[in-house]
């Protein structure tokens, strides 16, 4: 699996993950961080094995606005967003307000959600903020990825579309 900036045109992909409009999933990737974990045309499907074949990111992004480029201008760990030949099976978008990395959706299976997470996990390390996810309750597919992925619950988040919702946070302690 490979983790790769979005595209616009992930759009109808994402949108299909998601069940929202592509046009939406367009204003996303344009507005927001957005990483799409891509599995090689080579790995099995999803209900085989897993298993995780590239490294991510090195840290050396500077800013969540260079569009997964570090100062020199070159990517940074995040795989060619050229290369689109797998199907992509994930993603997660994320922005930073304030002192916290909000991330604003995601959409997973999995391992895949944990690689996903690790995104917006070391755009924070980096930037010495605290991550967080909001979760609504009766989604407990989702709510495990979210813990699994070292997330804890804070407290009730705001209601979305009539839902009791479930603040989650990752601390990084300044690391």
């Amino acid at each position: 699996m490979r983790i790769r900036d979005a595209l616009e045109s992930d759009a109808e992909r994402l949108a299909e993950l998601v069940g929202r409009p592509p046009d939406i999933l367009v204003n996303m990737v344009h507005d927001r961080s957005v990483r799409v974990a891509v599995r090689d045309p080579t790995e099995p499907g999803e209900n085989e094995s897993d298993e995780e074949t590239s490294d991510l990111d090195d840290g050396r992004r500077t800013s969540d606005a260079s569009g997964g480029r570090d100062a020199s201008g070159d990517r940074d760990g995040v795989d060619d967003p050229g290369d689109t030949d797998g199907s992509i099976v994930g993603f997660v978008a994320f922005d930073a307000r304030g002192d916290t990395v909000h991330v604003t959706h995601f959409a997973a299976p999995g391992s895949a959600a944990g690689r996903l997470f690790e995104e917006p996990k070391r755009f924070a390390r980096r930037e010495a903020m605290d991550v967080e996810v909001v979760v609504a309750d009766e989604e407990r597919d989702r709510i495990a990825a979210v813990e699994d992925a070292g997330f804890v619950a804070v407290g009730s988040g705001p209601r979305f579309e009539n839902r009791k919702t479930t603040r989650f946070r990752f601390e990084t302690n300044g690391e």
